[in-house]
């Protein structure tokens, strides 16, 4: 049986002025399935998530969730619809808490109905949600209640993954997710990267750390100057492939048994 395809990218264009960040990029991601999204800096990797994500629209070309023409206005629009995303900028709020920063847009509330869909936020309940996220990746961050400001870059990072893992229902799309990690919390990271298609969610992976990529990928897409330039199986017999693409070697595609 073929896998479901859970996102579609087809033909995908971008431009900002004359410039194609963006080029009639098209792959699809299926489920079950950890894709690899490689390039070197300005290759047009962030300007595809935040396609996906509905910070950008794009110019030309169709995104489908689940075989459905996707367009979302808002990153919490894509939230409910099972995708979550990790940006390498980490898009947290420096003000909030710990707890308030992993459930912002999404925060538990009383039943009540006030106007203007106003409802008090159940506290008890989003601290007890953050600590159990948290313990998945095994984040020790002893007040949830401190501001997020307060924390040092890896915690801040070790964050940003619990948000995106949390709200992934069907995809999790994770942009350089270890940069600033430490070696324990980068093997958590990566354990929780594996774990998530047994749970039935896709996962696209943006990394420049081909070693992390081989070890937890199923597939590799590689972008160059806005352009998909090759795919391949992330395998180490492959490295040397995805390297040469990166860099701007022969154009290469493989099938993904190859």
């Amino acid at each position: 049986m073929t896998p479901r395809v859970v996102l579609e990218i087809d033909r995908l264009t971008k431009r900002f002025g004359n410039q194609a960040a963006l080029d009639a990029v098209s792959f699809a991601v299926h489920e079950r399935e950890v894709v690899a999204l490689l390039g070197d800096n300005g290759a047009g990797k962030s300007t595809l998530v935040k396609c996906i994500a509905g910070i950008y629209r794009p110019d030309d070309g169709v995104i489908r969730l689940d075989g459905e023409r996707f367009h979302s206005e808002s990153p919490a629009g894509v939230r409910g619809h099972g995708v979550g995303i990790v940006y390498q900028d980490l898009a947290l709020f420096d003000n909030l808490s710990v707890a308030e920063n992993l459930f912002a847009g999404s925060e538990p509330c009383w039943p009540r109905r006030f106007p203007r869909g106003l409802g008090v936020v159940r506290k008890r309940a989003m601290l007890e949600g953050a600590r159990q996220t948290l313990h998945q990746l095994e984040v020790r961050i002893p007040n949830l209640k401190t501001p997020v400001g307060l924390l040092s870059g890896g915690q801040r990072q070790a964050i940003a993954v619990s948000k995106g893992i949390a709200v992934a229902k069907q995809l999790v799309i994770l942009d350089e997710p270890t940069a600033a990690l430490g070696l324990r919390e980068r093997g958590n990271v990566l354990r929780l990267v594996r774990q998530l298609p047994e749970a039935g969610v896709a996962v696209i992976l943006i990394s420049h750390n081909l070693e992390e990529v081989i070890s937890v990928s199923d597939f590799s897409v590689v972008l160059r100057q806005g352009k998909k330039v090759g795919e391949v199986k992330a395998t180490a017999e492959n490295h040397e492939a995805m390297v040469s693409m990166i860099v701007g070697g022969t154009p290469l595609r493989q099938a993904a048994g190859t």
